[in-house]
């Protein structure tokens, strides 16, 4: 089951992988400073998924002006994710949660993922979004059962400008 406002999101720290090397991102450390925008995506390369972050990114000014950080969240390892993101232009930036684990916290895993296909993906990320603020609160909580449904970036970015 997925996390709900007014739970105190779990604290994590993930890879990601930029131009200057392996980096690892802490969301405790926004604590005090930053509101951070949590997108959970089911997998790179993929059609939804690259339009959710190329418009994001487009548009990630908006969310600088409203005091907010913005990170995207896989289960794909962070060298996937970095080719991903240089072949889109996607500029906001990527962490992978290659086990599950963080995936698993938020209660967004998919038990399979495109199960039609008989993959067997279990651990998969349901598309989903999470403003959580300087507190480390979840303020906001989305999550979709289906893939192909983007998350409401209205109401996150009414969110924000609320926690401004």
């Amino acid at each position: 089951m997925a996390l709900n406002v007014g739970d105190k999101a779990p604290d994590f720290e993930l890879s990601t992988k930029t131009a200057e090397g392996p980096k690892r991102l802490k969301l405790s450390d926004n604590a005090g400073k930053k509101n951070t925008v949590l997108l959970f995506y089911p997998m790179s390369f993929t059609g939804v998924c690259t339009q959710e972050f190329c418009d994001v990114s487009q548009g990630l000014s908006a969310y600088t002006d409203l005091d907010a950080t913005v990170w995207g969240i896989s289960g794909d390892n962070p060298f996937s994710q970095e080719v991903w993101a240089q072949k889109e232009k996607i500029t906001v930036p990527l962490l992978s949660d290659y086990e599950h684990k963080v995936t698993q916290s938020y209660g967004v895993a998919y038990d399979s993922f495109l199960p039609q296909l008989n993959l067997g993906m279990a651990g998969v990320p349901k598309r989903s979004a999470f403003v959580v603020d300087k507190q480390g609160v979840i303020q906001y909580a989305e999550c979709n059962d289906d893939p192909k449904q983007l998350p409401n970036f209205e109401k996150i970015k009414e969110t924000l400008a609320k926690l401004k």
